[in-house]
C-alpha cells in the first residue's frame, strides 16, 4: 500500500489528500441508516531529507497498523517533506528571501483538517538530534498553530530511525514530543508490551528496516495504540 503523493500533486490542489487517498485506501461502505461519522484522520509527517527511505518506511508501518484497528473509521495520510521548501523565516517573523518558495502552507492545511485525531512526526537521527528539516517543520508548526493552540487535545506520537540500535533514537523522540507538548497535544508512546516512548528503528546501512524485528514491532505498537486512543476519544 502506498501513501506517497508527488510534489506536484501535493502543491497543486488544496484538497489533494481526499482525492489521492480515495484511490489508495478505497472508499468506505456504510450500512443503510443514519449517516456514519467521517473517519478519523491520522497524519504522519516524514522529516527525512531522503524521500521514500527508512523514516518514510517506518511511518508506513505505523499507519498500516493504525488503519488495521478500524479500517472503516480511520483514514491515514503520509506527508513526506523531502523535496519541499520549508523555510524558517516566517517562524522568526522575517520575510522570505527573494525567490524562496514556501511549501509549508500546503502541509499545514493537511494538519488543520478538523478530522485530525493524531499527528505522528518521524525523523532520522542526525548527530543525536532531529534532522534540520524536522526542526524547520517544528518551528513552522509552532508559528502556524500554537498561538491559538489549535492542536490542543489532539494525540501525538514520534518515530526515530538511527544508524545503530542505540544510536540516539530516544533523544530524537524526546525532542519531537517536547515540542508537541508545547501545543497541549497528548503524547502517545508505543504502548504494550514495552510501554516506551515511541517507535525506534535501526537502519543497518542498507536502507532496509524490515529485518529490525524489535523496531518494526515498536512502529506497529505505536500505530495500534494511537489509533485505539483516537477512537476512544472520538466516542467520548
Amino acid at each position: 500500500m502506498s501513501y506517497n503523493v508527488s510534489r506536484r500533486d501535493f502543491l497543486r490542489t488544496a484538497g489533494w489528500s481526499s482525492v489521492t487517498l480515495s484511490g489508495v485506501l478505497g472508499s468506505s461502505v456504510w450500512a443503510e441508516g443514519p449517516a456514519a461519522p467521517a473517519p478519523i484522520k491520522i497524519v504522519a509527517v516524514s522529516t527525512s531529507p531522503r524521500k521514500g527511505k527508512t523514516t518514510a518506511q517506518g511511518l508506513r508501518i505505523v499507519l498500516d497498523a493504525a488503519r488495521a484497528v478500524a479500517p472503516d473509521k480511520i483514514e491515514v495520510v503520509l506527508v513526506e517533506l523531502a523535496g519541499l521548501s520549508i523555510p524558517v523565516e516566517p517562524a522568526l517573523g522575517l520575510p522570505l528571501p527573494d525567490g524562496v518558495k514556501d511549501d509549508f502552507p500546503a502541509v499545514a492545511e493537511v494538519i488543520a483538517d478538523p478530522r485530525l485525531g493524531a499527528l505522528i512526526v518521524g525523523s532520522p537521527v542526525h548527530y543525536a538530534n532531529v534532522s534540520t528539516l524536522c526542526k524547520a517543520f517544528i518551528d513552522r508548526l509552532g508559528q502556524a498553530f500554537r498561538k491559538e493552540f489549535k492542536l490542543s487535545g489532539k494525540l501525538a506520537g514520534a518515530l526515530a530511525v538511527g544508524a545503530a540500535r542505540n544510536g540516539g533514537q530516544e533523544y530524537v523522540l524526546h525532542s519531537i514530543t517536547r515540542a508537541l507538548m508545547c501545543h497541549e497535544m497528548a503524547i502517545v508512546g508505543d504502548g504494550r508490551p514495552t510501554g516506551h516512548f515511541g517507535a525506534t528503528l535501526w537502519n543497518s546501512g542498507n536502507d532496509d528496516i524490515s529485518t529490525d524485528e524489535f523496531g518494526v514491532k515498536t512502529a506497529q505498537d505505536l500505530g495500534r495504540h494511537i489509533a485505539q486512543l483516537a477512537l476512544k476519544m472520538s466516542q467520548a
